[in-house]
């Protein structure tokens, strides 16, 4: 079939939709809905029912080709980029039949892409490969996903004789700063089950993710003039430091952790003589340990603390999201169909947990199922960022499928 996928992800790549972690609005960068603007246009231009509403939430229908009643199911993306790297004047290049050699970025050619650093790159030989100019991120994450859910809108709507129940689409802002599903209206969106297309490698499948907590600890010090402070002063920046010093070196961190183990980590620190501020997000895929994690760094923080006369501790705690698994568990089907469809695609289906989460796991709370499927992103938040155009192609393969076998739906 002809795919759109390419063109639209290339188009869509240019748009700057950076998050701003430091937004007070909602999305927190208006220029996230310049980009959902566009994709509600496309989508009326097909002919489909859509709407933007005021947070920038991008609803879209497609209608059944058939008459039985089956669930709805819901596609998502999301339309932000990360602000680890600048995502403005992205330059998408098109790197034709790979050839295996390092890619330099004409930008900045001390980055470049190797199958040393990113062995999946050495399976794409052939593929045509995506990539930014060196000096920006790429914007994969999750523009391949909103440009996916579209080219599944055009085949759809171009070829009619597929046999489908209700389909419905989602794009959601601020994902990428744990914001996405804060301001969305379930009952507007009005799906059974969905799906997140916010995944990495070919025939991907995620049905499990972190469970998150952030946790502050606020260090209370005792001032004095420094001139006169001995036996006076208590430094919060020193408290501090001294209870990060405290954590391992060699477990219970990102950096030296993979898999299913968990970790803590302390994302910022600031403040000054009377106060030092320590964030920490907390993770595991079992949620029960992350009171476990809570009570450790607490009781780490209190032995620093108890130390200095004077000294106080503060300590709040923030549930973030949980492991979509807990829900999932609940609709086997749901990752059956996904697997199938992967399948169906011609792909072999490798099932995977997430180290991290998605709108899929605030979403599976709130009352639609959502595990996440693959999209071919690789090296994200990064400016090597790349992806496979056939991987997208083939991930669009796989929504064709799976559209199919909902249609089929017995009302397990």
């Amino acid at each position: 079939m002809p795919y759109t996928v390419k063109d639209r992800f290339l188009r869509y790549v240019q748009i700057d939709t950076t998050a701003d972690p430091e937004g007070a609005g909602f999305p927190s960068s208006e220029k996230q809905k310049d980009l959902s603007r566009i994709l509600l246009q496309e989508l009326l231009a097909m002919g489909l029912v859509a709407e933007m509403d005021e947070w920038g939430y991008v609803f879209g229908t497609i209608p059944a080709t058939i008459s039985n009643k089956v669930p709805i199911v819901c596609f998502c993306s999301h339309v932000d980029t990360a602000p680890d790297v600048t995502g403005t004047n992205v330059k998408p290049i098109v790197h034709q039949q790979y050839d295996g050699k390092p890619i330099v970025l004409p930008d900045d050619p001390t980055q470049r892409i190797t199958t040393a650093r990113y062995p999946y790159l050495a399976k794409k030989l052939g593929d045509d490969i995506i990539t930014a100019s060196g000096t920006t991120l790429l914007g994969a994450d999750d523009k391949s996903g909103v440009a996916i859910i579209m080219d599944l809108a055009h085949q759809l709507v171009t070829n009619p004789e597929i046999p489908h129940g209700e389909i419905r689409i989602l794009f959601t802002p601020d994902e990428e700063i744990g914001k996405g599903v804060d301001k969305l209206d379930m009952k507007k969106l009005n799906a059974d089950f969905g799906y997140t297309l916010d995944g990495g490698p070919l025939g991907d499948f995620e049905d499990e993710t972190f469970s998150a907590d952030g946790m502050t600890l606020t260090f209370h010090g005792v001032s004095a003039h420094p001139g006169y402070a001995k036996g006076k002063m208590v430094n919060a920046i020193k408290l501090a430091a001294e209870f990060i010093n405290t954590l391992p070196k060699d477990h219970w961190s990102p950096e030296t952790t993979a898999h299913r183990e968990g970790f803590v980590h302390p994302h910022t620190v600031q403040g000054g003589l009377e106060k030092a501020v320590v964030n920490f997000i907390i993770r595991d895929h079992d949620t029960r340990k992350l009171k476990d994690y809570e009570a450790r760094l607490h009781h780490l923080a209190e032995e620093v603390v108890a130390q200095y006369p004077g000294a106080r501790l503060e300590v709040a705690i923030t549930e973030q999201y949980r492991n979509m698994k807990e829900i999932l568990n609940q609709y086997p089907f749901v990752a059956e169909y996904a697997l199938q469809a992967i399948a169906k695609a011609g792909l072999t289906p490798k099932h995977d947990i997430i180290r991290g989460g998605t709108d899929g796991s605030r979403l599976s709370f709130m009352g639609l199922p959502c595990p996440n499927i693959f999209t071919g992103m690789m090296a994200i938040h990064s400016k090597h960022e790349f992806i496979s155009v056939q991987d997208m192609e083939k991930a669009v393969d796989t929504l064709v499928e799976l559209v199919q076998i909902w249609g089929a739906h017995k009302g397990k």
